[in-house]
């Protein structure tokens, strides 16, 4: 009897709704602030977004409808396969049984797609001509540039500097979809100048990246602008669920039932909560699930950070958020993994850690690029940098199980491919790369001005 490799869904079972885990978190999420400590109100976020998304920013419900013309734009690559790992487990001799959900079959080729088309089409609803946004490694970018072409959007992008170096292919993507990129920092806004003024040379961050393009959407007088985040945000999570969602009916497919294991990569969270989200939906009702999003040793957000409110960007356009955060100042090392370079972590991925509903762990560059040619010479595909460290964490969870002897489900993500991140595998492979620990004097450095903002609570229900 022949394997079943992999399960495909029908346009008829993708979810109609996204999953907010908001509306059942233990201890709920504690509130933006403004510039004088107080929550803000959905009317001060107004001129950075459309106030349909600022809903869904908002909202406590459980789940929200997905409208029908966003399902017509997913069609176009949803639902995306999951893929039972026969050969990865045959060259690890595990006993472990392990699946991952492709999502670099997506016309960006990653997970982010899911939120840029809905983001692209509720700007369009609302009236809006343009988009803004940042990206790091460019799989937003590219997510973004893509979704703006179908729904007749402008879109400009300010890519981090190093990123924009290392990956050409990704703003030549950018590019054929219409979108305008740029390295960032910039001389296109004052954000940008003032960097550029104070650290020539400087390799950039999302923070910055991220003042850029609010600057540019605030700024326009039309008032046609808005700005377009690709992580971090409670609406960018929901929308990322769908993943999630069709994870646990191709499981079933599969004759497996609750996984021992969820894993995906974290950078400011998404594509780690569209899989995880759900899953942690159901280990709040009980399910026993370990759940582990993985980040770089050199950006250990989850792992080393303190929980402190803090902005998402430099300049500080951003409210306060309750997050693990490195601070808002931090710059980054210039590692590969351009996507999860960020210093704070979802809000609500992070409430979801203070809860002990998730265990966090980091890994190093090195690790990470061994696992990932492990895999391509096991499944064929040639995972990107971010993506690559869940592939270690499955492989260390995979060898674990094969220790103590014990048939566990893992799945995780595979976020995107790798086919525009061959400069970082090339570097690898000549021996150019290696492995950086954040010191700890950085991340006193760069969270020391954090205590001059109000301090979230890290009460939680004790059950986990």
């Amino acid at each position: 009897m022949s394997k079943n490799y992999k399960v495909f869904l029908s346009e008829k079972d993708m979810p109609g709704q996204w999953y907010n885990l908001a509306a059942d978190l233990p201890t709920p999420m504690q509130p933006p602030l403004g510039p004088d400590g107080n929550p803000i109100t959905p009317d001060m976020l107004a001129p950075v977004f459309p106030m349909n998304l600022i809903e869904q920013e908002v909202s406590s419900e459980r789940w929200i409808d997905i409208p029908e013309e966003i399902q017509e734009m997913l069609y176009r690559w949803r639902p995306t396969p999951l893929h039972r790992a026969y050969h990865l487990e045959k060259a690890l001799g595990t006993p472990a049984r392990i699946y991952y959900k492709n999502e670099s079959v997506s016309p960006a080729g990653s997970h982010k797609p899911n939120t840029a088309v809905a983001q692209a089409w509720y700007n369009k609803e609302f009236g809006i001509k343009k988009l803004t946004t940042e990206t790091g490694a460019g799989q937003w970018g590219s997510a973004l540039a893509f979704a703006c072409s179908l729904v007749g959007l402008e879109c400009k992008v300010f890519m981090v500097r190093v990123s924009f170096d290392q990956k050409p292919f990704r703003k030549m993507l950018m590019a054929s979809y219409g979108a305008n990129c740029v390295a960032s920092p910039s001389n296109e806004t004052k954000a940008g100048r003032d960097i550029l003024a104070k650290i020539p040379d400087t390799p950039g961050s999302l923070g910055i990246a991220i003042s850029e393009a609010i600057e540019e959407a605030v700024t326009d007088e039309s008032g046609e602008t808005r700005y377009s985040l690709g992580s971090v945000l409670n609406h960018v999570m929901l929308h990322q669920t769908i993943i999630g969602q069709e994870v646990k009916k191709q499981l079933e497919i599969f004759g497996e039932k609750t996984p021992d294991t969820v894993i995906a990569c974290a950078g400011g969270g998404s594509n780690f909560a569209g899989i995880a989200f759900p899953f942690i939906h159901d280990k709040i009702n009980g399910a026993d699930i370990d759940i582990i999003p993985v980040e770089p040793s050199s950006c250990p957000t989850l792992t080393r950070a303190p929980f402190s409110y803090d902005h998402g960007d430099v300049a500080c356009m951003t409210p306060l958020l309750p997050m693990y955060s490195l601070g808002h100042e931090f710059i980054p090392p210039p590692i590969h993994a351009g996507g999860l370079r960020y210093h704070g972590m979802s809000p609500l991925v992070s409430q979801a850690a203070v809860e002990g509903l998730i265990n966090p762990r980091s890994v190093h560059q090195l690790e990470a690029y061994e696992s990932a040619i492990l895999f391509a010479k096991t499944e064929g595909i040639l995972v990107a940098p971010e993506t690559s460290h869940a592939v270690a964490a499955t492989i260390q969870e995979a060898n674990k199980a094969k220790e103590e002897g014990k048939e566990k489900v893992i799945v995780f993500n595979l976020s995107g491919h790798g086919m525009m991140d061959l400069v970082g595998y090339d570097k690898f492979l000549k021996g150019e790369l290696s492995n950086y620990s954040l010191p700890d004097e950085d991340i006193k450095k760069y969270t020391e001005p954090l205590k001059k903002y109000p301090q979230p609570s890290t009460s939680k229900s004790g059950k986990w």
